[in-house]
C-alpha cells in the first residue's frame, strides 16, 4: 500500500509541527506539507497534490470550509477533514455540503488522529465522537436530502430523468469534473452508494418529482 500523503492547513505553528510529528511516527504516511493562511494556501496544496487534507475551521482571513470549497474541485481524489475546537451543529452541516469527509475535534488523541486520517483516506465519513452524539441528539428528525444545494437538487433532477454526465453538464452549463464533483456530494448526503439509489431516495422522499 503506498503510504498516505498527508497536508495540514492550520495558522498555529505548533499544531502544524504536532501533526507532522505524527506523521513522521506512522510508516503509512507520508508528510505532503503544511500552510497557515493567506492566498498561498490554495496554491501550496495544490502544488503537494495530497491524500488527506486536514483543514483547521476557524483560521485568520479564510475559514476551513472556504478552504475545501476552493480547493476540493480542483482535487477530487484528495479528501478533507476539519478540525476545530469545539462543535457546533451548523459548522458541520457547512462542513459536509462542502464535502469534508470528516470533522474531528483538536483534542483528539494521537491514535484517534491517525485513525481519523485512515478512516478519510478509505473513503468513509469520520466524526468525533462529541459531533457524532450532538448530531444524533439535534437533528435526529432532519429530513433526507436537507443539506442539498439548489445546484445539486437541480442535478438530482436531471439524474431521475436518466440523463447522463454528458448531457447534464451541457443543460446546467458546468464542466463534467464539476458535475461529477456534485454527483459524489449528492450520494454522500443521501447515504446512498450508487446513482440508482440516489433517484430511488429522492423520488420516495419526494426530494425531487418528475411530472
Amino acid at each position: 500500500m503506498n503510504p498516505i500523503r498527508v497536508f495540514v492547513v492550520d495558522h498555529h505553528p505548533m499544531f502544524r509541527r504536532g501533526i507532522q510529528a505524527l506523521v513522521a511516527g506512522e510508516q503509512h504516511f507520508n508528510w505532503a506539507g503544511e500552510a497557515g493562511d493567506g492566498d498561498d494556501v490554495v496554491a501550496a496544496v495544490l502544488a503537494a497534490q495530497p491524500d488527506v487534507v486536514l483543514v483547521d475551521l476557524i483560521m485568520p482571513g479564510s475559514d476551513g470550509v472556504s478552504v475545501i470549497e476552493r480547493l476540493r474541485p480542483r482535487l477530487p481524489l484528495a479528501r478533507f477533514v476539519i478540525l476545530a475546537g469545539s462543535c457546533d451543529a451548523a459548522d458541520v452541516r457547512r462542513a459536509m455540503a462542502a464535502g469534508a469527509a470528516g470533522f474531528v475535534l483538536k483534542s483528539a488523541s494521537k491514535q484517534e488522529m491517525v485513525t481519523v486520517i485512515h478512516t478519510a483516506h478509505a473513503g468513509r465519513r469520520v466524526l468525533s465522537p462529541e459531533v457524532t452524539a450532538m448530531l444524533s441528539t439535534r437533528h435526529a428528525q432532519a429530513p433526507i436530502g436537507a443539506d442539498l444545494t439548489e445546484r445539486e437538487r437541480s442535478l438530482l433532477s436531471l439524474m431521475a430523468r436518466g440523463l447522463p454526465n454528458q448531457e447534464i453538464s451541457s443543460r446546467l452549463s458546468i464542466a463534467m469534473p464539476t458535475v461529477k464533483f456534485h454527483v459524489t456530494n449528492i450520494l454522500s448526503k443521501l447515504h446512498v452508494e450508487n446513482r440508482t439509489a440516489a433517484v430511488m431516495t429522492a423520488l420516495r422522499h419526494k426530494i425531487v418529482c418528475l411530472e
